[in-house]
């Protein structure tokens, strides 16, 4: 069964295909999880009749109901002619206290201080906040003289699922592989998998954790055109997305209005998202609001006015950024690009998670889901109902940090874990591996964090981290580091995760030709590189060790497709690069075919290698015997174990740096190890 029929089995009525938004949409500045409401109820199928028959459907509504701007004065007319009318807009709600009333305003029919029930408000707070809430609204129209107001509102109804079965969502999330449900939380979000590997979806993903994990602090800055707003705009009608340069205190926390006080956005929303969060030219930032929201960051509550108030609500901080990476890291720091006035440790080191935006692709074409995914008010109603549940107690059952970390830094790779475990692992089963797994991502981006403030702020140098914990399972050490920072190195000088020292070596091979002297500078020893790593070639990781050798055995099944003959021939140009004797060298290849129909093809292929590398004095023979192990055995007396063979490099694209040098392009990640044989 394909992974789209299982979700279409398993959650059948609660999905839909995640282009269809796209297809009603056109240029209407109207949220995705507004025309997917409608979609689930008339498009939640595979055949292509009643989708058809559902988008004719859908069209119908926003083309009869959707309010523009510009049409404001018609559906007032048609309001008027018909004496009610539904239609589809953005209300907002203010309590005028002088005539003791709720007031509605309507963002597109231009309609402001219309009576609205007060059962309608109790029902629904969020009306309250001032930024409005989509809505599915009869508007009546009362005639006659002597009428004051002439518009009422006769029903309202938020475009939202009212109550979802949280039991069943997560007793569903059994019936995928984790592969399969990461894929899954993809295609829901809007995206292809296909084009993503699993580190970039990790980073896709987390973007939901300030959705399902209270109070969470979330920062993600990259360039422009990577989906970095998406989620915070389109998925949830449980968050609100602000231009950071309008944000104020008032707006934010707390209004005063005369005596009483108007709750702010934390007040009514799950995420309150910060866009353009980036330095602009003439916008000056209040003070009085860093200094709040510092406190609410770091306490959860707020003071304004004469009380102190509590709220839940996520802060997430995107913005673009103005230089590479590489740049970044020696010229200045990566929040460079945030408004001047946050860029101070007091206000950073309250950031759980620094996510790395410039890993991610900018979107395409290609890069949009075409495949059926949840109906976004359906999953932003389950992330929701999450947001109670509370799993970072369990991070201890696999991890000891060390004693080194900060209360803050403690505390934001367990609510990292948790949200991570809640979105991937809802039902709480998984593996000591896949605990570890988000441990790993959680402490590397608190040390994102952290390792910028000791640039930032020289105090946080007086009590530097050590991002290190050990394995409760067996007692070993795994350091941490961030990815942007390794690639700056040798993978033999700095790991991104260093373990303890290789202390027993794999079992000798004698099937060499005349060993000879190890060179003494060289040692056993075994390094893992991480998926997205760059800065990583063959020359790298194996020169060294191949150096002196005359004769070189590669074991590696998976050397057929024309990709990874390409990656041979570059092994192959390394070692006649850098072996002190290539007019000497001989190369063997071990590997194998995936059927036999294929080998002729290949016997072909190696045959031509074969006479082409024959007049550069490279003797090249080969057979198909590989088994499942990948490893090179050289006559120095070196073995090194390939953990994906020669196979290490994502795909890249045809005219980018990628294709002129192998350090430009992003690693998969595996593991090697060198031994003496």
């Amino acid at each position: 069964m394909t992974l789209q029929n299982k979700i279409l089995d398993t959650f059948i009525g609660k999905v839909v295909r995640k282009d269809l938004a796209f297809q009603v949409k056109g240029n209407l500045p109207v949220p995705t999880y507004v025309l997917e409401y409608l979609l689930g109820q008339y498009c939640a199928t595979d055949d292509p009749d009643a989708i058809e028959e559902g988008l004719e459907k859908t069209r119908n509504i926003i083309r009869t109901n959707y309010v523009h701007r510009a049409e404001a004065e018609e559906v007032k007319g048609k309001i008027r002619e018909a004496g009610r009318y539904r239609i589809i807009d953005k209300i907002s709600v203010l309590l005028n206290d002088r005539a003791d009333q709720y007031e509605a305003s309507f963002a597109n029919l231009t309609l402001t201080n219309i009576p609205i029930g007060t059962e309608y408000v109790r029902k629904n707070p969020k009306l309250l906040s001032g930024n409005g809430v989509w809505c599915i609204v009869d508007v009546g129209y009362i005639p006659g003289d002597d009428i004051k107001i002439r518009w009422e509102i006769q029903n309202l109804k938020p475009i939202q699922i009212s109550n979802i079965d949280l039991d069943e969502y997560i007793d569903k999330r059994h019936e995928f592989t984790t592969d399969e449900w990461i894929d899954f939380l993809i295609h829901t979000v809007g995206l292809n998998p296909d084009n993503l590997n699993r580190r970039e979806k990790f980073i896709i993903i987390s973007r939901l954790l300030p959705h399902v994990e209270n109070n969470y602090n979330f920062m993600e800055l990259g360039p422009k055109g990577t989906g970095k707003s998406h989620v915070f705009q389109e998925l949830s009608p449980y968050g609100v997305l602000v231009s950071g340069g309008d944000v104020t205190s008032a707006r934010l926390f707390v209004k005063m209005s005369g005596n009483k006080e108007i709750l702010g956005l934390v007040g009514y929303w799950d995420v309150v998202a910060w866009d353009e969060f980036e330095q602009q030219k003439g916008k000056q930032i209040d003070s009085v609001m860093i200094d709040t929201m510092q406190n609410y960051l770091a306490n959860k509550s707020f003071n304004r006015g004469k009380a102190t108030h509590e709220a839940t609500a996520s802060m997430s901080f995107v913005g673009n950024t103005k230089h590479t990476v590489p740049y970044m890291l020696k010229n200045s720091h990566l929040f460079e690009s945030i408004p001047v006035a946050f860029q101070k440790g007091a206000f950073l080191d309250r950031i759980h998670l620094y996510n790395p935006g410039w890993e991610i692709k900018m979107l395409k074409k290609d890069s949009f889901s075409k495949s059926y995914g949840l109906i976004t008010d359906y999953v932003a109603a389950v992330l929701h109902e999450l947001r109670k549940f509370d799993y970072s107690a369990d991070l201890k059952k696999y991890a000891i940090f060390s004693t080194t970390l900060s209360e803050r830094d403690h505390n934001a790779i367990r609510k990292t874990f948790s949200g991570l475990v809640k979105l991937l692992y809802p039902d709480g089963k998984y593996t000591q591996e896949e605990a570890l797994e988000i441990i790993d991502f959680a402490a590397e981006s608190r040390k994102r964090v952290k390792d910028q403030l000791y640039i930032i702020d020289e105090t946080f140098k007086a009590e530097p981290a050590v991002f290190e914990y050990t394995k409760a399972s067996d007692g070993t050490k795994v350091q941490i580091e961030a990815l942007e920072c390794v690639g700056l190195n040798s993978p033999s000088s700095q790991p991104l995760y260093s373990k303890s020292p290789v202390t027993n070596n794999p079992s000798p091979i004698t099937h060499h030709p005349s060993p000879v002297t190890n060179t003494p500078s060289l040692a056993a020893k075994s390094i893992e590189i991480r998926l997205n790593q760059t800065g990583i070639s063959y020359k790298t990781l194996f020169a060294d060790y191949l150096q002196t050798a005359h004769a070189i055995e590669i074991t590696d099944p998976f050397i057929r497709l024309p990709y990874q003959v390409y990656n041979l021939i570059d092994f192959i140009q390394m070692l006649k690069e850098t072996n002190d004797t290539p007019e000497e060298l001989k190369v063997i290849l071990h590997t194998n075919a995936e059927n036999d129909e294929a080998i002729p093809e290949m016997i072909d292929i190696f045959d031509g290698l074969q006479d082409d590398l024959r007049s550069f004095s490279i003797e090249f023979a080969y057979d198909f015997t590989a088994d499942h192990d990948r490893k090179i055995v050289a006559d120095n007396g070196w073995c090194i174990y390939l953990g994906r063979g020669l196979d290490i490099f994502e795909p890249y694209a045809r005219f980018t740096m990628g294709c002129a040098a192998q350090e430009n392009r992003r690693c998969r990640a595996f593991t090697v190890t060198y031994a003496n044989q």
